[in-house]
């Protein structure tokens, strides 16, 4: 069943960070079957505040978004986006 990771940016602090993140993170990917569905377009916000950002990746299956998210690779990309920027991210599976 498919997953998708979700990443809404809520606020920017260091763009800095956030700018040394978004150069890094596309390696990351390297090696995991994952697909980029959106990535910081246009929103239409229908309920509740706008986040500054949304980003959806898909993946084959939960086990696999996980896997790509406690990489290594990923985890030192994530923190540039720690220091740089508050987000919510979650993982939801698909039916």
């Amino acid at each position: 069943m498919s997953a998708y990771v979700v990443f809404f940016k809520e606020s920017t602090h260091d763009q800095a960070e956030v700018d040394a993140y978004l150069a890094s993170v596309g390696e990351t990917f390297e090696g995991h079957p994952a697909k980029i569905l959106a990535a910081y377009g246009e929103q239409q916000v229908l309920e509740g505040a706008a986040p500054e950002g949304v980003v959806v990746i898909e993946f084959p299956t939960t086990a696999d978004a996980r896997k790509w998210y406690d990489s290594p690779a990923y985890q030192a990309a994530a923190e540039h986006r720690f220091k740089g920027a508050a987000f919510r991210v979650v993982i939801v599976e698909g039916t």
